[in-house]
């Protein structure tokens, strides 16, 4: 899922934006940006690619993507695009995002555990944390 989004990302997004693709620059003005910042929008979305694609640095990179994906969110609010198709579409890769790093990361499972109940650990004595009180 990680790989979609990164691929997606790249391929969608930065590559136009870094090639300097009329797609993305016209995008970007229909949008009401000026098409000046698309090299510098297109080096900060592969700054996020990059910091997500990275297995230590993985947790933050999404962290900036979601907000990247936000301010894309704000944008298609602001000039009223159509709300499914393209207003929450940054909500839906987020989405696929974070589930990726959640399938990924053991740590990020443990904090947010989805599914499964909840979990009773051991301490060290044998006895089940919790089990006991009470008695």
């Amino acid at each position: 899922m990680s790989a979609l989004v990164i691929l997606f990302l790249l391929a969608a997004s930065v590559a136009p934006k870094l090639a300097g693709a009329a797609v993305a620059t016209e995008t970007l003005r229909s949008l009401g940006w000026d098409p000046r910042h698309t090299l510098l929008i297109g080096l900060i979305e592969l700054a996020c690619v990059v910091l997500y694609a990275i297995p230590r640095t993985s947790v933050l990179g999404a962290v900036v993507t979601t907000g990247l994906l936000g301010g894309a969110i704000a944008t298609q609010v602001r000039v009223d695009s159509p709300l499914f198709s393209h207003s929450l579409f940054g909500l839906y890769l987020g989405l696929l995002l974070w589930g990726g790093l959640w399938l990924r990361s053991a740590d990020l499972r443990a904090l947010f555990p989805v599914g499964g109940g909840a979990r009773v650990s051991s301490n060290a004595s044998g006895n089940s944390e919790g089990g006991n009180h009470g008695r």
